[in-house]
């Protein structure tokens, strides 16, 4: 259930760093480049495959943006639902909210109401590209337990190791990162 050593290395030489964006003294993990290599994609779209299918899952919830993608492909290969995670005033219906901080202020993101409706017991993995401070994934994972799901995991293509955001959320939910950045 582990990624060997060729696939660890395949995924991590397709994500590009960018220097110094979005600000000086910053080296942004770049995804646009894993997602259009076909090998890298499906390395690591197998391996979360094989790594989820045994965790009896219902569905899957993505964080706005990036985890939509990784989440509703996961839940099609999975056969479970997948349900979007977003930034305030995008979803359409009635929706439960959750605010978090950021460096300089505060944001939000919001969860339909009904998204786990008709499932007994829905167990959800939380999935997004990346985990940094922590700070949407911890909301995002409240979200799911406010409407009545078990979130079980939450899952990150990368974790930017150095800063706390994993060990603040693994407070709330058992956290996985495939790549972890030091």
């Amino acid at each position: 259930m582990s990624l060997s050593i060729s696939e660890r290395t395949i995924l991590i030489n397709a994500i590009r760093d960018i220097p110094d964006f979005p600000k000086p003294g910053i080296v942004f993990k770049d995804i646009t480049t894993l997602l259009s290599n076909k090998e890298a994609y499906g390395v690591l779209m197998r391996h979360l495959r094989e790594r989820y299918a045994p965790y009896n899952l219902t569905h899957v919830a993505g964080i706005d943006a990036r985890g939509f993608i990784f989440g509703a492909t996961l839940a099609q290969m999975l056969g479970v639902g997948f349900v979007p995670i977003r930034k305030k005033g995008k979803l359409p219906y009635t929706t439960v909210s959750e605010k978090y901080s950021l460096e300089y202020g505060v944001d939000e993101v919001e969860i339909h109401i009904d998204a786990f409706s008709g499932v007994d017991a829905p167990r959800v993995l939380l999935i997004d590209d990346l985990i940094a401070t922590g700070g949407t994934a911890y909301a995002a994972a409240n979200l799911i337990n406010k409407v009545g799901a078990e979130c079980v995991e939450a899952c990150f293509v990368m974790g930017l190791d150095f800063l706390s955001g994993q060990s603040k959320l693994r407070d709330l939910v058992e956290v996985y990162t495939v790549i972890g950045v030091d």
